[in-house]
């Protein structure tokens, strides 16, 4: 899943993100990337800690735009919306995007898994304690696996009872944790597999990476990919990535050691 970053708020903007007015910058970063990835993930509002999202006119307005330039040009790319909100991803789904990745499990907008089940589209069901903007404020845990997998056990339930039945599972890396917590569920990755549904993660540059190495954001490629070939290794489904290229490349190899 590469990432399409529509929003200059975010902790990871690089340089090589396209121009996101322009339509032509758009679909030649996409033309660019479109041999590494499964499917285009497009989010508007920046999720880092400490955020608060851009009003819903702004985030509709960027999605809309984005959309509509980029669905006509790859018809056979499925796309991914990462919203939290009801009305974007009502938006979304008509203009062509036939995911949802909600950060927020449903708790931030009442009314999103509602537009999930209209839609009959796979949903992302994340972990996430508080919001972007207090997630990181001492998040505690007695067991951080046992209890996400509660907390999926029961989000699954509920989703299922509203017709919701293709589920994927991103346990919320850095979402409400902290860097304890983050290698902790790394490490006891494959425990989720007893839910039965496709797991995604978005290790992709993050401040777990950042705060052991001691580097930048712009300097953790490396450690993210050795990140993603343990997930992989630990049975992750999908990698959520802004590097698609060597992300890809983590895939491959590990299909390559599977099958020796």
């Amino acid at each position: 899943m590469g990432i399409l970053n529509l929003s200059p708020e975010s902790f990871y903007y690089p340089g090589s993100n396209p121009d996101t007015t322009d339509a032509d910058s758009l679909t030649a970063w996409v033309e660019g990337i479109r041999a590494y990835i499964d499917i285009l993930d497009i989010g508007a509002v920046s999720t880092r800690p400490g955020s608060r999202p851009v009003p819903e006119e702004e985030e509709i307005r960027r999605l809309g735009h984005a959309l509509a330039v980029l669905v006509p040009v790859f018809p056979d790319l499925p796309v991914s919306v990462d919203t939290f909100r009801a009305s974007a991803a009502g938006m979304a789904l008509e203009a062509g995007a036939v995911m949802v990745n909600d950060i927020s499990g449903g708790s931030m907008d009442s009314e999103l898994h509602e537009v999930v089940a209209g839609g009959k589209v796979p949903y992302v069901l994340s972990h996430i304690r508080g919001t972007p903007e207090n997630m990181q404020k001492d998040p505690v845990y007695g067991d951080v696996v046992k209890e996400i997998i509660l907390y999926f056990a029961e989000g699954i339930e509920k989703l299922t009872r509203k017709g919701i039945g293709d589920i994927i599972l991103d346990p919320g890396f850095g979402f409400g944790k902290t860097v304890e917590h983050n290698y902790e569920l790394l490490s006891r990755l494959e425990e989720f597999q007893v839910l039965g549904r496709p797991l995604m993660v978005g290790l992709s540059r993050k401040s777990m990476i950042q705060k052991v190495l001691n580097c930048e954001a712009t300097a953790c490629l490396n450690g993210t990919t050795v990140l993603n070939t343990i997930a992989l290794m630990k049975g992750a489904d999908i990698l959520r990535v802004h590097d698609p290229k060597e992300a890809r490349e983590a895939v491959i190899l590990h299909e390559k050691t599977n099958s020796a």
